[in-house]
């Protein structure tokens, strides 16, 4: 006689929601480019350090003695240079004791938000190409997200379908400006209209800024939380790897209203509990910095775009310079070799020495991503001109390896 057990299917060992996405595609180039020595235009972290005078603050943190957990929601000392921060810069006035939560990066900042604003069966409306982050964490939030395209070459978004992404059941919508992929600045009258639609719909914005002061051309920075009846709907998110070249630190930051921030504050002190108090203390001082540094901060990543953009031009993507970020998205169609992203990508690496992202990753369905590459110009000169000199040799490279 057959157990009682025989007809049971084995159960998965993982949990099903985390059955839903991948490993992080950027993560995975990352290891194959270290694999085959190849230079890493993948991943968004400078190969350069941060100002002499943020590492060193950093040091005297930990020789100060902030060496046990800080404030759970943030060290005082951040919150208020924080505060100063996004009343001169975002024109947003935040209560740094009741609105400020600082997380350990911008991505917890999400997931806290979204778990402290999202319900199962709730929707989120997401653009696409997307930072690969927002789709998992509206699934682990246990929200359907809606996708609403930006087109391809200058990233616009249709009216029409963007209000048709909102219904009923729309709790948030997601906003990244500039935006990663694809370097696009969102203008004022983009901003009006999404902001309408919150307002219409009771909907709150959850709106990724961490690339605010990294802008290109005349199109200012505009944060949706200060356009009208959006201050009380608005998620402010940001952080100082960007901006200070700390991706490692993971130091990001929300500003909410009072009632949102207590729901991120016990979301964020469950996940990590708290961001590392000496580094805070360094953020507070990075804050401190004059304005000539974001100045030159912006004008440097400018000549960084300027330099590498033409090489991919003259190795054969068709792309235009982005407008903000350090990010540039690609097609590559006109190679015509017939292969999709990732492997275009594997075979980048392997004959020319140059990892990038496959297109895929910021899409749902992947496949709207398949002839999309993304490359990172986070990177000193002299690293610049040797993965575009590697990637002026890519088109002969795919061709001897088609042939053997």
């Amino acid at each position: 006689m057959p157990s009682p057990s025989a007809d049971i299917q084995p159960r998965s060992r993982l949990a099903q929601r985390c059955q839903y996405f991948t490993e992080s595609v950027i993560r995975e180039m990352t290891r194959i480019a270290q694999k085959h020595g190849a230079i890493n235009l993948g991943q968004g972290m400078p190969d350069f350090d941060a100002p002499e005078v943020v590492r060193e603050a950093a040091c005297q943190a930990i020789r100060d003695g902030y060496n046990q957990y800080a404030i759970t929601w943030g060290a005082p000392a951040l919150r208020r240079a924080i505060a100063a921060k996004a009343s001169l810069f975002n024109r947003i006035e935040a209560d740094p004791e009741t609105q400020i939560t600082v997380c350990c990066g911008a991505t917890e900042c999400m997931m806290a938000t979204m778990m402290a604003l999202i319900d199962p069966g709730d929707e989120v409306v997401i653009f696409q190409p997307f930072y690969e982050n927002y789709g998992p964490d509206a699934l682990l939030s246990g929200a359907t997200p809606r996708w609403v395209p930006l087109r391809w070459p200058d990233w616009r978004f249709d009216p029409q379908e963007l209000r048709n992404a909102f219904s009923q059941k729309t709790r948030a919508i997601i906003l990244n400006t500039p935006n990663n992929p694809t370097g696009k600045v969102f203008r004022r009258e983009e901003l009006e209209f999404i902001a309408d639609l919150c307002v219409e719909h009771d909907v709150y914005a959850l709106s990724d800024e961490i690339y605010e002061y990294i802008r290109f051309g005349d199109q200012p920075h505009i944060s949706i939380a200060t356009l009208p009846g959006m201050a009380e709907r608005t998620v402010t998110i940001s952080g100082l790897s960007k901006t200070f070249s700390i991706t490692g630190w993971r130091l990001g930051y929300c500003i909410a209203p009072a009632d949102v921030s207590v729901g991120i504050r016990k979301a964020h002190d469950f996940l990590t509990v708290g961001a590392p108090h000496p580094l805070q203390m360094a953020g507070a001082a990075a804050l401190e910095l004059p304005s000539s540094y974001y100045q030159k901060l912006q004008d440097d990543y400018r000549r960084r775009r300027d330099l590498f953009v033409p090489y991919l031009q003259q190795a054969g993507f068709e792309c235009e310079a982005p407008e903000g970020a350090y990010y540039v998205m690609t097609d590559i169609t006109p190679f015509a070799t017939g292969l999709d992203d990732v492997t275009f990508v594997r075979r980048m690496i392997e004959t020319v020495g140059v990892s990038a992202v496959p297109g895929s990753s910021f899409y749902s369905p992947r496949s709207e991503g398949r002839q999309k590459v993304r490359f990172m110009f986070a990177k000193k000169d002299e690293t610049l001109h040797a993965a575009g000199q590697r990637l002026l040799g890519l088109r002969e490279a795919l061709a001897r390896g088609a042939s053997s």
